[in-house]
C-alpha cells in the first residue's frame, strides 16, 4: 500500500467513527426504550432505583401548563425529580416527596442547573386541596396547595394531565404512594423510588447519570 493510499484509509477510519458511534447510540436507545435492554444495568451499576421497564413517555400524555396545552419536548432538556400529587389531594405522602425532592435537588450542589423538579396531578395547582396538617420541616403551615409551592418550593412546576395521565405514567404510586420518579432528558419516566431509599442513594443514581450523560 502506497503512503497515499494509507493516509486516505486513516482519514476514513476517523470520518467514520462519529457516523459508527451515532448508529451505536441509536441502537441502543431504540432497545432500551422498547424495554429489551437494561441499560444501567448493564453497565454494571448498583441503582438504588426501580427501572421501569419500558420507561414511559411524558410527551404520550395531554400536558397543560396553567390550564394552556404543553408538551414536555418544549422544556429544556433537564434530568427532572417527578412527584405525582394525586387527584385528590397533596397528602403527607406528596408534601414528603415534595420536601425530599427539594433536599435532594441542592444536594446535588455543581450540577444543581441539570436538574429539575416538576410535580403532577390531573388536577391544576389552584384546585388541588391540601391534606396536611404540618410540613415536614415544621415551617408554619400554606393556606392551600398552590401557596405551599409558591413559598416552599419557589421555581417548581405544575403540570396538569389528560384524564388517565397519571395512572398511565405512573402506575406504582397506587401501590405505595410514597413513590416518585425519574425522567430523563427527553422525557422518559425511567425510575421510581419511595419512601424506603436514602436520600443519599438517590443521589449516587443522579451523580452517575449526570457523570454519564450530556443533559
Amino acid at each position: 500500500m502506497t503512503a497515499n493510499g494509507g493516509n486516505r484509509l486513516v482519514l476514513l477510519l476517523i470520518a467514520g467513527i462519529p457516523v459508527t458511534m451515532m448508529l451505536a447510540a441509536t441502537w441502543l436507545w431504540y432497545f432500551v426504550v422498547e424495554g429489551e435492554l437494561d441499560l444501567v444495568g448493564t453497565m454494571g451499576t448498583a441503582n438504588r432505583g426501580t427501572l421501569l421497564q419500558p420507561p414511559r413517555q411524558v410527551d404520550d400524555i395531554d400536558l397543560f401548563d396553567e390550564g394552556i396545552p404543553a408538551t414536555y419536548a418544549e422544556l429544556e432538556p433537564r434530568w427532572t425529580l417527578a412527584v405525582p400529587a394525586g387527584n385528590a389531594s397533596c397528602d403527607e405522602n406528596c408534601e414528603r416527596a415534595l420536601y425530599v425532592t427539594r433536599q435532594i435537588h441542592v444536594a446535588i450542589g455543581k450540577d444543581y442547573n441539570r436538574i429539575r423538579r416538576i410535580v403532577f396531578s390531573e388536577r391544576d395547582a389552584a384546585t388541588l386541596p391540601l391534606g396536611i396538617t404540618r410540613l415536614s420541616d415544621d415551617r408554619p403551615l400554606p393556606a392551600d396547595f398552590a401557596a405551599l409551592l409558591a413559598g416552599e418550593h419557589r421555581g417548581m412546576k405544575a403540570l396538569r394531565l389528560a384524564r388517565g395521565g397519571f395512572d398511565a405514567l405512573f402506575a406504582e404510586w397506587h401501590d405505595d404512594p410514597s413513590t416518585w420518579y425519574l425522567i430523563d432528558p427527553r422525557g422518559w419516566v425511567m425510575m421510581s423510588y419511595n419512601s424506603d431509599i436514602p436520600y443519599k442513594d438517590v443521589i449516587s443514581d443522579l451523580k452517575f447519570l449526570l457523570k454519564n450523560s450530556s443533559g
